[in-house]
């Protein structure tokens, strides 16, 4: 129930298990891009396999060390890559908090979109996550549509993304008025 058979599998070393009668409620939508602004490279999965190199890069001298890693990633091409099980505790949410519940990580999905606040994402990368997104929702149906949120939702202040460029309308029509 916890992997999604599309998904190429990398295990990520940074996850936990979910406190004891904590039901998943919530997915959450981020992106990444590594160095930031630049994709196809392998920052990403680096960075949530604990192996990313800081001298790759200058940018990754500041986030070496850094123990985070979500569910998912959706890459601009659509392949996904699952690093944490979804009934496992991802690393994505940090300091956050939804409806005045905090610690989201505790009961949160966590997706990565390959992007920024300001490019548009692809095609295949909204037909990956809807058909995710509706593989999710038939398994854990305390996701519903208002509990379908941006990073920046649960870290207001602190968090951009998935920014301006994320199209919201069309991932809610698509999975709550699409049959």
């Amino acid at each position: 129930m916890s992997i999604f058979p599309q998904a190429t599998q990398k295990q990520s070393p940074f996850f936990d298990q979910r406190p004891p009668d904590t039901p998943v409620s919530l997915l959450v939508i981020h992106n990444i891009s590594l160095p930031p602004g630049q994709f196809n490279t392998a920052g990403i999965e680096q960075l949530f396999t604990g192996t990313l190199n800081a001298k790759e890069h200058p940018f990754y001298q500041t986030i070496a060390g850094l123990k985070v890693s979500a569910h998912c990633v959706i890459y601009r091409d659509g392949s996904i890559t699952q690093f944490v099980p979804f009934d496992e505790r991802a690393w994505h949410a940090g300091l956050s908090s939804f409806q005045g519940l905090t610690r989201c990580n505790d009961y949160a999905i966590g997706i990565e979109m390959e992007g920024t606040d300001d490019i548009p994402y692809t095609e295949a990368q909204y037909a990956s996550l809807i058909s995710l997104s509706r593989w999710l929702l038939a398994r854990y149906p305390l996701i519903t549509c208002g509990r379908i949120v941006g990073h920046n939702d649960i870290a207001p202040g602190r968090k951009t993304d998935p920014g301006v460029a994320f199209d919201w309308a069309r991932l809610r029509q698509a999975l709550f008025l699409t049959p």
